[in-house]
């Protein structure tokens, strides 16, 4: 039974109407559209999170297109509000909510065919997928951070390496990317980053990483065998394609391949190596804040657009940046 955040105990003031960008139907950047509608109801497990920053990813796009539609065993409905991962402060809890106070400072990770997305002042989501920001990182990095972080954190269970492992991170400047290099970095693993740019090679060496090249530039799998002559003991890819596959060739046979789900093309031939595909696991969260506050991580913002500039944000989804955009919300 959903509850209007007015009426519960916690006494927080939630107006009955938010800002929201939303899409009545999928299609093109023109189909956003800014109006205001109900806050979400929420449940009795659930925190009413009040958004400062969403992070804005590639997969807003495939799903503004309508390419994620019943991909998750629900039906879309609309209006609909995108946004997968944001950070803001705890508007009301559900009766059953004891982690979380109002005006605590949180981020989140949703998938908005299943609850409301963050495109929006408010949004309800499940407590245990909701965290407290680390005190050392801000708040608009902290809205930028859910997904990213949580799929890179888990990609490195399935690669399972040891500190003195050698990895070839390939789209080392994206946004799953510039993170793994850091969680690689804290275990003591080895780095070859694999950028684009000029922009993104100068981030992956501010980050960490021991070598560096531009993958638009150099013949990959002659860097990779370079850094490891004796074979990569693993490979995180972050974005398919002719030259990451290539790439692949350096990976010890007996090495691990961490492929996360919704990086494509796929591979056309199976690489020697094996290959685990792998999400974010959203209840991961306490391990990856442990980690950011021991260490140096940060989430390098490429860009932060103002809600009423959403479609620049979309557009620029599809252009090169490194790191990862985000939405200011409130």
């Amino acid at each position: 039974m959903g509850s209007k955040a007015q009426d519960t105990a916690s006494g927080a003031s939630v107006p009955a109407e938010m800002n929201a960008v939303v899409l009545d139907r999928f299609g093109g950047v023109d189909e956003l559209k800014q109006r205001r509608i109900p806050v979400p109801e929420f449940g009795d497990d659930d925190v009413l999170l009040r958004v400062e920053y969403a992070g804005a990813g590639s997969w807003d796009v495939l799903e503004r297109k309508g390419l994620y539609d019943n991909a998750f065993g629900a039906e879309s409905t609309f209006p609909f509000v995108l946004g997968w991962d944001a950070a803001g402060t705890v508007a009301a809890v559900g009766r059953n909510v004891t982690r979380f106070e109002v005006g605590d400072r949180v981020y989140a990770a949703t998938i908005p065919v299943l609850r409301t997305g963050f495109y929006a002042e408010y949004s309800a989501v499940e407590a245990e997928h909701v965290a407290h920001v680390p005190d050392r990182l801000p708040t608009d990095q902290a809205g930028a951070l859910g997904w990213d972080a949580l799929t890179a954190l888990t990609g490195f269970d399935v690669l399972d390496l040891r500190s003195g492992d050698s990895l070839m991170v390939f789209g080392a400047s994206g946004g799953v990317g510039h993170m793994a290099v850091q969680l690689a970095r804290h275990r003591g693993i080895r780095v070859l980053a694999v950028a684009s740019g000029d922009d993104g090679v100068a981030l992956s060496r501010r980050l960490g990483a021991d070598a560096v090249v531009d993958g638009r530039k150099v013949d990959v799998l002659a860097a990779a065998s370079e850094f490891a002559p004796d074979g990569l003991d693993g490979a995180f890819i972050t974005a398919g394609g002719e030259v990451a596959e290539r790439a692949l060739g350096a990976v010890k046979d007996s090495g691990r391949i961490a492929w996360p789900n919704g990086v494509e093309p796929e591979p056309a031939k199976t690489p020697a190596a094996k290959v685990f595909r792998n999400d974010g696991d959203r209840l991961a969260t306490d391990r990856l804040n442990a980690i950011i506050e021991a260490s140096s991580f940060e989430v390098h913002l490429g860009g932060v657009f103002p809600l009423e500039r959403i479609a620049d944000a979309h557009r620029a989804l599809d252009e090169h940046y490194v790191g990862k955009l985000a939405i200011k919300i409130g």
